[in-house]
């Protein structure tokens, strides 16, 4: 059973379509405790950062537990960002922090006409660590994404994307992974990358 992780601003419903055409079982947890019977955790997540300070202490020992006992932990968007320390977006929140780095500002670039935020598809530069996420795609994968905040470039990337400025768009350390784009509208590639994370959670 997939944890599905709800904090009020998270895309849920495409999620739970694209859990649901992979076969996956899954449930969204009313209660910290209840993630801690699942053998997978998504936090998907659109908007704001501060948002996921609705995520707060008995949520996060409640993820951080499973984590630490090696359950895999897959955040989408805003959800990546938050396994960071934080993010300049709403300073006095802060990340889960199993990821060291923070989350900074897309600069845009008006003379190559990039605007902030990043809306629309782009594609994946993998860095070569044979990410398990990547498995069966090859680098240059187009992927959807919508946000103007990103992570920074860390020994975790897993795969690298340029609108202005270059910004983990995929991150992965042991049990611990997350994707700046959508997945759920990510077409096959998307799908794919879901179908991997299920596979480490066990199959789906």
């Amino acid at each position: 059973m997939i944890a599905l992780v709800d904090y009020g601003a998270g895309n849920l419903t495409s999620v739970r379509k694209a859990l649901t055409a992979l076969g996956s079982d899954f449930l969204v947890p009313s209660t910290p405790e209840e993630c801690r019977r699942a053998r997978g955790l998504i936090v998907p997540g659109v908007g704001h950062f501060e948002a996921t300070a609705a995520l707060d202490q008995p949520w996060r020992d409640a993820i951080g537990d499973r984590v630490r006992a090696g359950v895999p932990l897959f955040g989408i968007c805003v959800g990546m960002q938050w396994l960071f320390e934080g993010s300049d977006e709403a300073p006095d929140v802060a990340g889960l922090s199993v990821i060291t780095g923070r989350i900074t500002r897309l600069q845009g670039n008006a003379a190559q006409r990039l605007k902030v935020p990043h809306v629309g598809w782009n594609s994946l530069d993998f860095t070569g660590r044979g990410a398990r996420l990547l498995r069966g795609l090859s680098t240059g994968a187009q992927v959807y994404f919508t946000h103007s905040y990103a992570a920074p470039v860390t020994p975790e990337c897993a795969a690298s994307t340029t609108h202005a400025n270059t910004f983990s768009s995929v991150v992965e350390r042991d049990n611990v992974f997350g994707v700046q784009f959508h997945p759920e509208k990510s077409s096959e590639a998307g799908l794919r990358i879901l179908h991997n994370f299920l596979e480490v959670c066990g199959g789906c």
